[in-house]
């Protein structure tokens, strides 16, 4: 049965963007979250141009190669410029989730204006019998609060940013994680957690 899961790079401190975020300026001065992707001596079986360490290709392309549906909200989309009509993965469509009016849409992406819930299913529907990875802050929030959301792992990069986007918004009640694997690996730690229910 296809999952729902978030594998976001984090600061210690909780941001997945450094301060002010936008379009052409993706993730303000928070680049570095990503620079694990191009440090290491590995090359990455499914995401062209990315070498990364040994430990963080496994985990790595094990999560890339689940993919079936990316689904992201509209901050993330209009600060990736639309993924130049893309998505964010090779092989996977995107789906995003939007209030504003819905923009453009190429054949590999999907518009939903009708909540998480919806969102959540046409991604499923468009993953078949793969997993749903969810991007952004707001669509994580909102996927956990609608009890949506299956594992996260957080890529957790030692360095305080001090402000930008927060991996999570505001939650109104706990939500309990059961630890799966911790892969610590040069420049950023992984942390798989399954969402309690």
């Amino acid at each position: 049965m296809s999952k729902v899961f978030s594998a976001l790079s984090v600061s210690v401190d909780g941001y997945i963007t450094g301060r002010d975020p936008r379009p052409g300026h993706g993730l303000g001065d928070g680049g570095m979250l990503f620079d694990w992707y191009f440090d290491g001596d590995t090359a990455s079986q499914v995401m062209d141009g990315f070498k990364l360490s040994e430990p963080s290709a496994r985990l790595f392309d094990t999560l890339a190669a689940r993919v079936g549906a990316s689904l992201a909200g509209r901050n993330t989309y209009d600060d990736s410029e639309n993924f130049g009509g893309g998505s964010p993965h090779p092989t996977a469509p995107l789906v995003v989730v939007t209030h504003r009016p819905a923009p453009e849409a190429s054949d590999r992406q999907t518009i939903v204006t009708t909540g998480i819930e919806d969102a959540v299913a046409a991604a499923k529907k468009v993953a078949g019998d793969k997993d749903v990875a969810l991007m952004g802050g707001g669509v994580v929030t909102a996927a956990l609060q609608a009890g949506l959301v299956d594992e996260l792992v957080l890529h957790q990069v030692p360095i305080l940013l001090g402000g930008g986007r927060p991996y999570f918004q505001d939650l109104p009640d706990h939500i309990r994680l059961r630890l799966i694997d911790v892969v610590p690996a040069p420049g950023v730690t992984h942390l798989h957690y399954e969402v309690q229910r």
